[in-house]
């Protein structure tokens, strides 16, 4: 799978990425323009996908609980007025919801092999 330097690095990228497009008071629009949720389920799908890459050697349940409370936290931190957005429980089963099912596809996937 490469060199998990440049996974990691790809991670860290994504994270903030995530974590900007999250934050901004009006994010931009893409051109197809999903639905929030789709949004949340893309970006943490990736997330996923980035992390097993990155760290490999890191149990697959820490990678989990650690991006559902990345998932977390950015709706916390949308709470706070300033930033002009909506927290939402839902986009945050729908981050945890995402990750799981990269988890489990990896497992399955690695099972099978």
């Amino acid at each position: 799978m490469g060199r998990p330097v440049l996974w990691r690095w790809a991670f860290a990228a994504a994270v903030v990425a995530v974590l900007v497009m999250a934050l901004l008071p009006a994010p931009p629009k893409l051109p197809t323009d999903p639905s929030d949720k789709v949004q949340h389920l893309l970006a943490f799908a990736v997330l996923s996908l980035l992390a097993l890459a990155a760290f490999r050697q890191t149990p697959w349940l820490a990678i989990g609980l650690g991006l559902s409370a990345f998932g977390g936290l950015i709706e916390l931190l949308q709470l706070i007025p300033p930033l002009h957005r909506d927290s939402d429980l839902i986009d945050w089963l729908v981050d945890t919801g995402a990750v799981a099912a990269v988890l489990l596809g990896a497992a399955l996937s690695r099972r099978r092999a």
